[in-house]
C-alpha cells in the first residue's frame, strides 16, 4: 500500500463480527461447524465425481469444480478468522491483507462464472437434448472452466493492483471479520474513485452479465418445461430449478449488496451480515442443493463407503 501522511502502513487491525468477549466462543463454535460442513460436503462431491465413471459428464465436471471453488473460497477467510478468535490476535501485515483479498476475489469470481456455466449446461441439456453431447463436449467444458479461471485471476489482479496504489493512515481498523476489498478501499486516505469505478464496472459487467445469463437460461428452461405433458415431470424439474435459483439469488443479491453499497465503511454491520451469507452460507448449501439430493451422487457415495466398510 502506498504512503499516507508521510508514513507507510505496515499492519491492519481486524475487529471481527463482534468485540464482545462473551460472544467469541459462540461465534467460534458456529463458524467452525459451518466451515467443517462446507468442506466435508464439498469434498464428498469431489470424491464421488472422480471415483465413479458414471459421473464423468459435463454436469458433474462443473459440480466438482464448483465444490473445489467453494472449499477454496471459504478457506481464504474462515480459518484466519477462527485463529484470530482463539489467539485474540487481530493484526495482519499489509502483505497478508492483500494476499487474502486476492484469493478471496479469485474464488468469488470463479463461483460467479461456474454458476452461470452450470445454468448454461442445464439449458442445453433440457432445451437441446439431441445436441447436448455435441455442444457440451469435453473440449468445450474444459475451455469454459479454463476461461473462468483466467478471467477470475485477471480481475483479481486488477483489483489488487489498484488497491496497492491507495494510501492509508498508520492505524487502520477494519470493522469486519475478513479483509474484504470494499471495506479496505473505503478506509483509505487517498482518492478511491478509480477503485470504485473498477468495482462498479466489474459488478455490472461480470456479476450482472453472469446473472443475466443464468436468468435467461432458466427462462428458456421453464418455457421448455411448460411443453412437458406429464404433471409429475413438470413438478420435479420446477422444484429443481426453484432450488437452484434460490441459491443463485442468495449469492448474487448478497454479493452485489456488499460491492455496490455506497460508504460501506459506515454500514459495517449490515455489510458483514451480507458477507456471511455469500462467503459461507451459499457454499455450504451448494452441495446439498446441487448434488447430495441427486440419486447418482448418492449411489456413488454408497459405493465408496461400502467399499471402505
Amino acid at each position: 500500500m502506498g504512503p499516507g501522511n508521510d508514513t507507510q502502513i505496515s499492519e491492519f487491525l481486524l475487529l471481527g463480527l463482534s468485540e464482545e468477549p462473551e460472544l467469541q466462543p459462540l461465534i467460534f463454535g458456529l463458524f467452525l461447524c459451518m466451515y467443517l460442513i462446507t468442506v466435508c460436503a464439498n469434498l464428498l462431491i469431489i470424491l464421488a465425481t472422480i471415483s465413479d465413471s458414471h459421473l464423468l459428464t459435463p454436469m458433474y465436471f462443473f459440480l466438482s469444480n464448483l465444490s473445489f471453488a467453494d472449499i477454496s473460497f471459504t478457506s481464504t477467510t474462515f480459518p484466519k478468522m477462527l485463529v484470530n478468535i482463539q489467539t485474540q490476535s487481530k493484526v495482519i501485515t499489509c502483505a497478508g491483507c492483500i494476499t487474502q483479498v486476492f484469493f478471496h476475489i479469485v474464488f468469488a469470481a470463479l463461483d460467479n462464472f461456474l454458476l452461470s456455466v452450470m445454468a448454461y449446461d442445464q439449458y442445453v441439456a433440457i432445451c437441446h437434448p439431441l445436441h447436448y453431447t455435441v455442444i457440451m463436449n469435453p473440449w468445450v467444458c474444459g475451455k469454459l472452466v479454463l476461461a473462468s479461471w483466467i478471467i477470475s485471476v485477471l480481475y483479481s489482479l486488477l483489483q489488487c493492483l489498484t488497491a496497492l496504489q491507495l494510501s492509508f493512515s498508520t492505524h487502520v481498523e477494519i470493522p469486519h471479520f475478513f479483509y474484504e476489498l470494499n471495506q479496505v478501499v473505503h478506509l483509505a486516505c487517498s482518492d478511491t474513485f478509480l477503485n470504485d469505478m473498477v468495482t462498479y464496472f466489474a459488478a455490472v459487467l461480470l456479476g450482472g452479465g453472469s446473472l443475466a445469463g443464468i436468468l435467461y437460461s432458466y427462462c428458456k428452461i421453464v418455457s421448455s418445461i411448460c411443453a412437458i405433458s406429464s404433471t409429475q415431470g413438470k413438478h420435479k424439474v420446477f422444484s429443481t430449478c426453484a432450488s437452484h435459483l434460490s441459491v443463485v439469488s442468495l449469492f448474487y443479491c448478497t454479493l452485489l449488496r456488499v460491492y455496490l453499497s455506497v460508504g460501506a465503511a459506515h454500514s459495517s454491520h449490515s455489510s458483514a451480515a451480507a458477507s456471511v451469507m455469500y462467503t459461507v452460507v451459499t457454499p455450504m448449501l451448494n452441495p446439498f442443493i446441487y448434488s447430495l439430493r441427486n440419486k447418482d451422487i448418492k449411489r456413488a457415495l454408497k459405493i465408496i463407503f461400502g467399499q471402505k466398510l
